[in-house]
C-alpha cells in the first residue's frame, strides 16, 4: 500500500477547513508553491514526505539508480520556495539517510527513508513544545504582545514557533491579549493566526499591519514575537515581508522583540542576511483579493515575501 501525505488546505481557512490526501509528490509540491501548506517547519516537514511520496514506487534494483531518482526529486523540492531553509535542511537530511544506508535493500531503503520523514515530523512536535516553555518565561501576567504573519500549529507539526509561545503563556493563566497583523498581501495574519488564536480561547485583536506603529507609540504593546523562515550565522533574520518594520519600531520604542525558531532554521552556511535568497511572488496577490482586482490594469507591483531583519 503506497504512503499519503494529508495536509489542511490554508487557502481555504478560515472560511473552510479542507483536508487534502494526496499520494503524488506534483501535488505536494504545488501545494508548497501556493502556500496551500505553508510555515517554514510545516514546508521542510512537506519536503520530507514529499521524498516519500516520489521514491516509493521505484523499481530500481540498485543504489546506483536510485540515487539518481532520489536526486531529481529532492532537487525538484527545493525549486517550490527558495527562502525557508528548513525545506533544504529536511530535504538534505533525507539525502544524507539515503547514502548512510545504500547497502541495504531497495526496498528496506524507501522503508528507511519513511521512518526519517516521520522522525523529522516527530522531532519538531518536541521542538515546538520546548519552544513554547522557554518562550512564556519572557511574558508576564498581563502582557499584551503584537506578532505578525501565522507561526503557529498551522505552520509547523504541532504547537508553533511564535504563537506556541503566546498560546502557551495564555495556558499558563497569564492573561494575555494579542495584537495580530493582519499580514498583507495574503492575510496570513488575518485568516489564520487570528483563527487559530480563537479557537485557543486568547484574547486576540486583529490590526491592519499599518496600526501598529500608533499601538506602539500609545504604550499599547509589551512584547512582540514572530517566527523566522532563514537565520544567517550573524543572526540576521529574514520572516514575512512586514517584520523589519515591527523591528525598527520596537528598537525606537524600547519594546523587547523576539524571534522564535528550530534550529532548522539557521543557515550556518552563510555570514550574514543579504545572501539569504528573497522569494518574489506573483503581482496577483497585490492586485487582487480573492480573486477580485483592486488595482488598476497594467500598474507594476513589487512583492517581495520576506524582509530581512539585522541582528542588531
Amino acid at each position: 500500500r503506497s504512503a499519503k501525505v494529508r495536509f489542511i488546505d490554508q487557502t481555504n481557512l478560515p472560511e473552510r477547513y479542507i483536508k487534502v490526501t494526496t499520494d503524488n509528490k506534483s501535488v505536494l509540491w504545488d501545494a508548497i508553491k501556493k502556500l496551500k501548506f505553508r510555515g517554514a517547519p510545516a514546508i521542510g516537514i512537506a519536503g520530507a514526505f514529499g521524498v516519500v511520496l516520489g521514491i516509493q514506487k521505484s523499481k530500481s534494483k540498485n543504489f546506483v539508480s536510485f540515487e539518481k531518482e532520489l536526486e531529481k526529486i529532492i532537487s525538484y523540492f527545493k525549486t517550490s520556495r527558495p527562502t525557508a531553509i528548513n525545506l533544504f535542511w529536511a530535504l538534505d537530511r533525507m539525502k544524507k539517510i539515503a547514502l548512510e544506508n545504500k547497502t541495504d535493500d531497495i526496498n528496506y531503503l524507501k522503508h528507511v527513508l519513511l521512518h526519517e520523514a516521520i522522525k523529522i515530523f516527530n522531532e519538531d512536535k518536541h521542538i515546538c513544545r520546548r519552544m513554547a516553555q522557554n518562550g512564556s518565561g519572557l511574558i508576564k501576567k498581563g502582557d499584551t504582545i503584537l506578532t505578525h504573519c501565522n507561526a503557529g500549529a498551522l505552520a509547523t507539526a504541532d504547537f508553533g514557533t511564535a504563537l506556541g509561545v503566546i498560546t502557551s503563556a495564555h495556558h499558563d493563566g497569564k492573561k494575555i491579549k494579542v495584537y495580530v497583523d493582519e499580514t498583507r498581501p495574503l492575510l496570513q495574519g488575518a485568516r489564520l493566526t487570528a483563527w487559530e488564536l480563537q479557537k485557543e480561547g486568547v484574547d486576540a485583536i486583529l490590526i491592519c499591519d499599518n496600526m501598529a506603529a500608533s499601538l506602539m507609540a500609545k504604550g499599547k504593546i509589551d512584547k512582540i514575537f514572530v517566527g523566522a523562515d532563514r537565520i544567517a550565522k550573524n543572526g540576521d533574520t529574514a520572516n514575512k515581508v512586514g517584520t523589519y518594520n515591527l523591528a525598527v519600531l520596537a528598537d525606537y520604542h524600547k519594546i523587547p522583540f523576539y524571534v522564535v525558531a528550530p534550529i532548522s532554521s539557521f543557515d550556518f552556511s552563510i555570514e550574514d542576511g543579504s545572501k539569504i535568497p528573497i522569494e518574489e511572488r506573483s503581482p496577483k496577490e497585490i492586485t487582487e483579493i480573492r480573486g477580485k482586482r483592486i488595482a488598476p490594469k497594467g500598474i507594476k507591483v513589487y512583492n517581495p515575501a520576506f524582509d530581512v531583519t539585522p541582528s542588531e
